[in-house]
Parts: C-alpha cells; structure tokens; sequence
C-alpha cells in the first residue's frame, strides 16, 4: 500500500517538473524558437485553438520564425494573437501566404525580466511539488491503522527523498533556463 502511494507520487512529480520545463521552454532567450509559442490561442470560428493546429512553424534564421497556417482564412486571427502574446515582444508580418515573425534583441533590462519570470514560474512548480507531497502524506496517514507506525515514517523517509529529488531536478531546469536567459 505504501509503495503505491509513493509510486503514484512519484509520476505525479515528474509530470509536474516535466511541466514546468515546458512552462521553462515557452520564455524566449535571444532565439526564436518554436517552442516559444506553444502557448498561443488563436480565436479560430469563436474558439480559442492552439497555434500548433493551425499552423506550421518553421526556423530559418535565429531570430526569426516562418508561421505557414493551413487554413489561409485564419492568417489575420493568427498574426493577431501572435501579436497580442505578453512577454514575447514578437513583431509578426503578413504577405498573404505566411507570417513572418521577426524577435527583437533582448536588452539587459528584458533579459532580467525574464530571468525574475523564470524564477516566479519555478517556486510556482516547487509549491506544485509540495502539495503533491503534503497529499501524499495525509494518505499514509490515513494507512497508520492498517501498517504499522514504524513503515509509516519509513514511507516518510522515502517521501522526503522523492521531493528533494524533484525540487532540485526544477531547480536545475532554472539554473539552465537563467544561464540561457543571461548568455549575451
């Protein structure tokens, strides 16, 4: 019983350092970067749709990207949201066809906003970790009765463990993820 709690703590984990990772990824550095807009709804017929179903993103340059929508009616809709997107600073251009998708260089002063984005994104996926953890207790708690006291703090230990492993697999992303952002 013990060791199904733990091991579904354990996925649950890594789907949430798994998750933050991506939320790591969708912060620009100095690259354009498909990633980048994995995040981007486009109001296609009254619905907000991910961009990636509209659209091929392409790479062709550093720090430009080649939108290629597959529906030529949702060109407009999808510049716009490429537009409106908060922290990306992109400045997207339509010639009928494709979006083009030029970044800016990233001045001192953005790269440290970012840098303080990714650091709130982090303790946001460390609480997301410790809830994780505080569910995962309350339910060997609740197994006292049936295992003995002494398994109880045995799963504990491993509990422990398991989200010191998690927390600094999150505070590795981070470290990653703030070098890139700082790198000139």
């Amino acid at each position: 019983m013990i060791a199904d709690v733990l091991a579904e703590t354990t996925g649950r984990m890594s789907r949430a350092v798994e998750a933050a990772k991506e939320d790591f990824a969708t912060v620009r550095t100095g690259r354009a970067n498909p990633q980048l807009f994995q995040k981007v709804l486009v109001d296609y017929y009254g619905s907000p749709t991910p961009l990636a179903q509209l659209a091929s993103l392409a790479n062709p340059e550093a720090r430009s990207l080649i939108v290629t929508p597959y529906d030529k009616s949702a060109l407009k809709a999808i510049e716009q949201a490429i537009r409106d997107m908060p922290n990306l600073g992109a400045n997207p251009s339509n010639d009928g066809n494709i979006i083009r998708v030029t970044m800016p260089e990233l001045t001192e002063e953005r790269r440290k906003e970012y840098v303080k984005l990714v650091r709130s994104k982090g303790e946001d996926a460390r609480v997301q970790i410790r809830g994780i953890r505080r569910k995962a207790k309350d339910e060997l708690d609740a197994l006292k009765s049936e295992v003995g006291e002494d398994e109880i703090t045995r799963g504990e230990k491993e509990l422990d463990a398991l989200t010191r492993q998690h927390v600094e697999a999150i505070d590795d992303a981070l470290k990653r993820k703030e070098a890139e952002l700082l790198e000139v």
